[in-house]
């Protein structure tokens, strides 16, 4: 029941919450591999989160079975890892990290085997920046992306999940309200989007319901790309308009319809 609850609450609350997250391809090309962090800002002395993706380009569905090496360097000195050869069945693990000083971290993923065969070993390097050691925002070192919308459609690569990023690049991000409800919304967005994404990649039929039902919130925000905001007062009118629109078609059109069935069968 509660994951039908949550279902429900993804049109209000898909919109304001991209998780910082990182996707590269390997050196060779063979995979995509992406990677965020929980909480999406590392804590000094506390565990982190580091969830890794290996995804096949041809299909932007999780490549199962890989054999692969995480190492995490800061100035050249490893602070975790190199963890042994390791296999994944699964294609997405978590492994958890301490922190323990601000500034750049490289984390890099080895890759040296897929499906049970070995290859010749590919690479990709990412740059975690930890607390404020750089003057570059977070839209600058990261790919922001929704997670439930990337896990739904299986890369932050495809149309629907650009159009988030454009809403909240392009529109959120340039008015002092946009971003402070997308703020305001992001801790308790972090609470649950992580378990509803595996949920996702575990279970086929749950990821194509929850597509359909993030399908027809994409089309209403849609219109924020075709309209001109030059206010704080307009930033506030069309999203709240956007939010009761949604509401409705979620909502309102639901309770009605279910209302007149259950006058019709008096």
């Amino acid at each position: 029941m509660k994951y039908f609850i949550v279902l429900f609450l993804l049109p209000v609350l898909v919109l304001p919450v991209f998780a910082d997250q990182l996707q590269s391809p390997t050196d060779k090309g063979t995979l995509l591999v992406s990677i965020s962090t929980e909480p999406a800002k590392p804590i000094l002395g506390d565990l982190t989160k580091l969830k890794i993706n290996f995804i096949n380009p041809k299909t932007n569905e999780i490549q199962e079975h890989i054999d692969y090496k995480v190492t995490v360097t800061k100035d050249g000195t490893p602070v975790f890892g190199p963890i042994p050869l390791t296999h994944t069945s699964e294609g997405a693990v978590t492994i958890p990290v301490e922190f323990k000083e601000n500034g750049e971290h490289k984390i890099t993923v080895d890759i040296e085997g897929l499906l049970f065969q070995q290859i010749p070993p590919e690479t990709v390097t990412f740059t975690e920046i930890i607390d404020d050691a750089s003057d570059q925002t977070p839209s600058d070192k990261k790919v922001g992306s929704c997670i439930i919308a990337t896990a739904a459609y299986g890369t932050e690569l495809t149309p629907q999940v650009q159009l988030l990023r454009e809403v909240r690049d392009n529109v959120l991000f340039n008015t002092n309200s946009g971003t402070s409800f997308m703020s305001a919304f992001n801790a308790f967005y972090y609470s649950f989007s992580p378990t509803v994404a595996d949920l996702e990649r575990q279970s086929p039929i749950f990821k194509e319901t929850v597509k359909l039902a993030i399908t027809p919130m994409l089309s209403t925000l849609s219109i924020l790309n075709y309209v001109h905001i030059n206010s704080e007062g307009d930033m506030l009118e069309y999203g709240i308009g956007i939010i009761l629109l949604n509401v409705g078609m979620y909502f309102v059109i639901p309770a009605i319809i279910i209302s007149k069935i259950r006058n019709f069968r008096r």
